[in-house]
């Protein structure tokens, strides 16, 4: 299935709407770029209001092993189960934003099979060590993304009309600086950060498993990267955004997690960034390596580095404010204010 096209006359025509609003042309700087953005996915000169999903995925890592982790991997079941009960910061913002928000499991150690608030999409305990083998083999791989795409088409069906995806999985941070050097040629020092709060040593640490992990799959395709050194959340992340970009549907990035995911994507269906709007940049190093390979500008920089889909949900507000600014100014003509050339 292709990627929806972009309604370019339709943006356009939002274009001369702005300049006809009661301000000078141009003075809501960015604002007015998002809802000329918005009106061109979907194809209304007026935008609709934003009806977001946001959708965590959570897997752990076979990578940790290797020390790459300030916390252990029992700690991703713990804070799944945290987001079932309402209590991480991504349940406040969803619930700030009006979102509605779906708990996958797709890959998580722990058996969750019995607590509440969860999808249970589970295709194992778990990825391989990236370092020592493939993340994943193929059919696992080709099932998570699958599972990605699947809850893009519920939510979308349900009345969604904008997605966000959030990931949960201690040691993602290796696999994504992993999936991020090798699509975006960077070397491991530039992208690798401090995840979820390793020293110096600790970093060093993971530069050194990157390193090591890229020259196991040196040689081998760029589609095989997901499989190779991914995880099965970030999998999961990269249908969901596929799914969505073939439905027509807007995406928000939003941190390093997501980012990997993108580029990703991108290699399965390059034109899938045409539907995607980055959140912020992250305060992990190579995210803005991402972004710019992805040809994305972050909205903000509050120097976060969550992941959860947290950066995502935090913009929503923003891009309704540039929606409703958009639909619901006088223009000069209307409000019989003189127009500067008239």
């Amino acid at each position: 299935m292709a990627v929806v096209a972009v309604n370019t006359e339709i943006e356009k025509e939002a274009r001369a709407h702005q300049d006809n609003l009661t301000k000078p042309r141009g003075a809501l700087g960015r604002l007015e770029d998002i809802a000329c953005w918005f009106a061109s996915r979907q194809g209304k000169l007026l935008p609709d209001p934003l009806l977001p999903h946001i959708a965590v995925f959570a897997g752990d890592h076979g990578v940790c092993e290797e020390g790459i982790s300030a916390y252990p991997s029992v700690v991703t079941g713990e804070m799944v189960k945290n987001f079932a009960r309402g209590g991480a910061a991504i349940n406040v913002l969803a619930r700030q934003c009006g979102a509605t928000l779906a708990i996958i499991d797709v890959g998580v150690m722990s058996d969750l099979s019995g607590f509440e608030g969860i999808t249970h999409k589970k295709f194992g305990s778990g990825t391989a060590n990236l370092l020592r083998e493939a993340a994943m083999p193929q059919n696992q791989c080709a099932a998570a993304i699958e599972a990605g795409r699947s809850e893009a088409k519920a939510a979308i069906a349900a009345g969604a009309n904008l997605l966000i995806a959030g990931d949960m999985g201690i040691g993602n941070t290796t696999a994504s600086a992993s999936i991020i050097c090798r699509l975006t040629g960077t070397t491991p020092e530039a992208v690798v950060g401090f995840g979820t709060g390793v020293d110096e040593n600790g970093r060093s640490l993971k530069v050194d498993v990157v390193r090591r992990a890229l020259e196991r799959i040196s040689g081998k395709a760029d589609e095989l990267v997901l499989q190779e050194v991914g995880g099965l959340e970030i999998a999961a992340m990269a249908g969901f955004y596929l799914q969505a970009a073939e439905s027509g549907i807007p995406i928000v990035i939003d941190g390093f997690i997501a980012s990997a995911a993108a580029l990703a994507a991108r290699v399965i269906e390059p034109q899938v960034t045409n539907w995607m709007l980055a959140s912020h940049i992250s305060h992990e190093n190579g995210h803005a390596l991402a972004l710019e390979a992805l040809g994305l500008s972050p909205l903000i920089n509050f120097e976060m580095r969550l992941g959860e889909g947290s950066g995502a949900a935090l913009v929503v507000p923003l891009l309704q404010s540039a929606i409703a600014l958009h639909s619901q100014m006088a223009t000069f003509a209307s409000a019989g204010v003189t127009d500067k050339d008239g």
